[in-house]
Order: C-alpha cells, then sequence, then structure tokens
C-alpha cells in the first residue's frame, strides 16, 4: 500500500470531515462559508499528504481513522498557507472571478486557523487534548511564519546550505511537525514517542521542500528564481562555486527577477552534474535521518511501511544532468 492507495481509500470520508466543519460556520456566517469552499474549490492541493496523520496515527494504533478530523485539520491549513505563499510571492491567485483578491485573503484566515480550532474543539475529539493540539496549531502557524518571513528575506549572497536548512525547517518542517505530533497525542502516545514523531514531521518536512524545489525545475515555470526565492540547491551552487563564477551566479540571480534569459542560464547551471551529485548525496542524508527517525519508532507493521515508502517518494532525485539544454556549460562546478 502506498500513501496514494489510503488516500483513494479514505478520501471521501476526509472530504466528508472538511464539509463538516465548513457546515458549523452556520447560516449566519454563510458568505464565509462560500468563500471558504470557492478557495477550497480552486486551491486543490497536488499531493494529498492529508493522510499523513492517519498513518502516524495509524502506526501507533492500527487504526488510521480516529484521526480523521487531524486529516481535515492539515488540508484546511495547506490550503490556507498555500495562498498566502502565492500572495507573499506577489502573485495573487485566479479565483476564476468566484472571489476578490481581499475576500480570498479573509477566507484563507478562516480556512487555516478558526476552522482547524473548531475541528479540535469539536466532541469528535477528547477534552483531555483539545488543549494540547491548539497548543501545535497556534505555535506552528508562528514557526512556519518565522521561516516563510526568512524565505523572504533570503539574500544569496549570505545564504549557505545550513542557512536554507533552517528556513526550511520552519516553513515546511512546522507544519508536517505540527500534524504528526497532533496526531501521536491523539493516539495517546507518550512524550517521548510524541517528540520523535514531531522530528519527524520537521525532517519530512525538508525533504518535501526539495521534492518541491525540483518539480518547479521540472515544470519550466521557475517561479522560484523569478521570485528570487533562495532554494537549497541555488545556495548549493553558489557555496560551491569558484570566486569568479560565484560572481556570475549572484549577478544572474539579481537579473532573474526580470530577465528570461538569466533565469534559463540559472537553471542550466543548476542541472550540472556535479552539483545534482552533491545535491544527490545531501537529499540521501535527510532520507537516512527519516528512516533512522522511523526504526526508532517502530509501530504496527501495516502501516509503518507506508510511511517508510512516502519518505522514499519524498527523497526521489527527480532532475538529471541529462536534461541540460543544448549550450550549458554543465563542468563548471
Amino acid at each position: 500500500m502506498s500513501y496514494l492507495d489510503l488516500h483513494r481509500e479514505l478520501s471521501e470520508e476526509i472530504d466528508s470531515e472538511v464539509a463538516a466543519a465548513l457546515a458549523q460556520l452556520g447560516t449566519s456566517s454563510r458568505a464565509t462559508r462560500d468563500a471558504v469552499a470557492a478557495l477550497l474549490r480552486h486551491r486543490q492541493l497536488k499531493h494529498p499528504l492529508s493522510v499523513l496523520p492517519l498513518l502516524v496515527h495509524a502506526t501507533e494504533t492500527g487504526n488510521p481513522r480516529p484521526a480523521m478530523p487531524l486529516a481535515a485539520v492539515h488540508l484546511l491549513w495547506w490550503t490556507s498557507a498555500c495562498y498566502l505563499d502565492d500572495l507573499a510571492d506577489g502573485h495573487g491567485t485566479d479565483l476564476s472571478g468566484e472571489l476578490s483578491e481581499n475576500e480570498a485573503l479573509l477566507a484563507s484566515v478562516v480556512t487555516g486557523n478558526a476552522l482547524p480550532i473548531q475541528i479540535i474543539q469539536s466532541q469528535r475529539i477528547p477534552e483531555s487534548v483539545r488543549g494540547a493540539l491548539t497548543s501545535e496549531l497556534t505555535n506552528a502557524w508562528v514557526i512556519a511564519a518565522d521561516g516563510q518571513m526568512a524565505d523572504m528575506r533570503g539574500d544569496i549572497a549570505r545564504a549557505t546550505r545550513t542557512s536554507v536548512v533552517d528556513t526550511y525547517r520552519g516553513k515546511s518542517g512546522a507544519p508536517f511537525g505540527m500534524i504528526t505530533a497532533m496526531a501521536a497525542i491523539l493516539s495517546g502516545a507518550p512524550d517521548e514517542r510524541t517528540e520523535l514523531w514531531r522530528e519527524f514531521g520537521y525532517v519530512f518536512g525538508i525533504l518535501w521542500q526539495l521534492f518541491n524545489d525540483q518539480e518547479d525545475i521540472l515544470s519550466g515555470r521557475h517561479e522560484d528564481l523569478l521570485n528570487g526565492t533562495v532554494t537549497y540547491l541555488l545556495a548549493c551552487a553558489a557555496e560551491d562555486a569558484s570566486p569568479p563564477v560565484r560572481a556570475h551566479v549572484l549577478g544572474l540571480c539579481a537579473a532573474a527577477g526580470g530577465s528570461l534569459a538569466a533565469r534559463a542560464e540559472l537553471a542550466e547551471i543548476l542541472r550540472g552534474p556535479a552539483l545534482l551529485r552533491r545535491y544527490r548525496d545531501d537529499i540521501g542524508r535527510f532520507r537516512y535521518e527519516a528512516h533512522h527517525i522511523l526504526r526508532q519508532i517502530g509501530g504496527d507493521e501495516s502501516y509503518l511501511p507506508v510511511l517508510r515508502r512516502l519518505v522514499d517518494h519524498a527523497s526521489r532525485m527527480l532532475l538529471e544532468a541529462d536534461l541540460v539544454p543544448a549550450g550549458a556549460a554543465p563542468g563548471r562546478f
């Protein structure tokens, strides 16, 4: 079984949880409810990682379904965060005329905050853990926002592998650490196991950001280069380069926001064979760390292998040196 298999099996139940959360807004909040529904329709997530809390809970107990409300929390959180990320990048969003940008902004606040809190405070969640789950939600928002602001302020001239990983650990690791810790708390896991699950979520979040970075390059959109985002791969390129090449890379980064040619040349550099070999090794280290934590945790052998395969999926090396377009100079690093 893969995480996609589990999602196909349980997606209708996850959708029902989200619909129930929307219904809690009531008739007096119809405009907000409709706006959130529109946001959810137009911001559907490409990868259904809402099953992650189900897998954690099932690894602890053998049963994924009691964590179904947390799957809804995870989906709502990321729907909100992805919209806010688009706004931070200055792109806005196309909601097919259903919502103005300001309406969508308000809807995203409700989607990522009010609705998850309502779910946590519902009768579906034991009263004994509601406070702890609420704390996880609020703390994750603060840490993720801090990571996102570090990302927005990123400066390739000062960036290192370590500084980018610190940023990724906040903006991507915190929400995954939040939801894995929530699922562990809900399962009744002791504190030491909950902390291991939290750390697993943080490491998985770093892996998933590296996966997402590669997808952006392969898509040809190069949104990270357009936005001036300091990705891990870009930091590797600058950190490993000789002084003359580093100066050239920094110049391309400065021009990339307004120059298609600069973005294309940077994309070629980021596919250099030596750079990708180092990048592959670094991904392998994060993959090893995630698997090491899972070995420490142990648990139900019907579901633990699904998590292992999910780690392997997130750890895939998507970029290949032979994809370098003609005219590139892959031997510069």
